[in-house]
């Protein structure tokens, strides 16, 4: 398949730029691959669709402060800075992006905050926009650490045009966050709230947590015709031993394992053992995942609704099937459903 065949018009209007009131009352569209149905719902109705003893697997991935504002030397330019990954504790290395590039070279110091008590030193260009920085400040490494999110702001995604409000802090994070190292929210978690949570715990329904750090590149557009020729950029991914007797013990008595999210089904797929269980993991994944694809692990997925042209939608077409896909993304345009990360929700089964 090509690039070509993963474009769609998409209205500027279902853009959601906040998330639904109450996070589990967002829209629901249930994509039944069997029985090619397509099903209107909210997204509490999940709990109609999972019986005792199936198993969602959920990334526990936390978003850190990641966007910072600085100022250069001298000029005094204001230059945004993204902390894409931390590169070595001890000296306090990051690679980041800035905006504007071209006014950040090699050798730059930027000044943050008021009092201008951290200070960074390029010493890296890595791509265009990347820079590699090295972080100036008096205090041990927590210390750092908690000025950088005393600094930093929720990243929303750069298509949320509105200012950055003090409850994004809260609702671009899933109710279970826990291992801090995405610089993006996994957002089909966005729709649990404690108390759904709590309803398929009392169902029977087990939980399964795995970990990977969503980056940018998750995000980054594909720009070649030939799928093939796309590289993504590594994201670094745990599964612990508990997370793979869990999903292999369902898999074994054929129950449902949905993976909550394309992170989720991406960690799992770069984990999958020859005889097609999950193994432990632990280190970087750069799975690109398009169609045509076997999928080892899930036999479901819930995801929100993605970018045309983009590798999440490629994710969702191989494992809805394309023609599915594109059936189902033209009714949500027609039926107004919200688009991307604060949007509404598709469960595929």
């Amino acid at each position: 398949m090509k690039l070509s065949h993963f474009n769609f018009e998409l209205p500027d209007e279902l853009l959601a730029e906040y998330p639904s009131e109450n996070r589990d009352e967002a829209r629901l569209m249930v994509l039944n691959r069997k029985e090619q149905t397509i099903e209107h719902k909210q997204f509490k109705d999940i709990l109609d669709y999972f019986e005792p003893e199936d198993v969602m697997v959920l990334n526990n991935t936390k978003v850190f402060p990641a966007r910072l504002y600085g100022n250069k030397e001298k000029t005094g330019a204001r230059i945004e800075v993204f902390l894409l990954r931390e590169l070595n504790p001890e000296t306090k290395l990051w690679d980041v992006l800035v905006d504007p590039a071209r006014k950040i070279r090699i050798g730059n110091k930027l000044y943050f905050g008021d009092d201008e008590s951290l200070v960074a030193e390029v010493i890296d260009n890595t791509t265009s926009r990347g820079r590699t920085l090295r972080f100036l400040y008096d205090g041990s490494y927590e210390d750092f650490r908690k000025k950088l999110k005393e600094l930093g702001e929720t990243p929303l995604p750069k298509y949320i045009k509105r200012d950055v409000q003090p409850e994004d802090q809260e609702r671009y994070q899933t109710i279970y966050a826990k291992e801090e190292g995405a610089v993006a929210a996994p957002t089909a978690g966005l729709h649990f709230s404690k108390h759904l949570l709590k309803r398929l715990e009392i169902k029977g329904v087990d939980f399964a947590e795995v970990t990977l750090h969503v980056g940018l590149g998750t995000f980054s557009p594909v720009e070649v015709e030939d799928l093939s020729k796309h590289k993504m950029d590594s994201e670094e991914a745990f599964i612990e031993r508990k997370a793979t007797e869990t999903i292999n013990k369902a898999k074994r008595e054929n129950r449902r394992v949905c993976a909550v999210g394309t992170t989720v089904m991406r960690v799992m797929e770069s984990a999958v053992s020859s005889n097609h269980t999950l193994n432990e993991f632990s280190g970087w994944t750069n799975k690109f995942i398009f169609p045509p694809y076997d999928f080892s692990i899930a036999n479901c997925m819930i995801t929100n609704f993605h970018t045309p042209k983009s590798t999440l939608l490629m994710m969702i077409s191989a494992f809805a099937g394309h023609d599915f896909m594109k059936r189902a993304y033209e009714e949500a345009v027609k039926e107004k459903y919200r688009f991307y990360t604060y949007g509404d929700a598709m469960l595929i089964i």
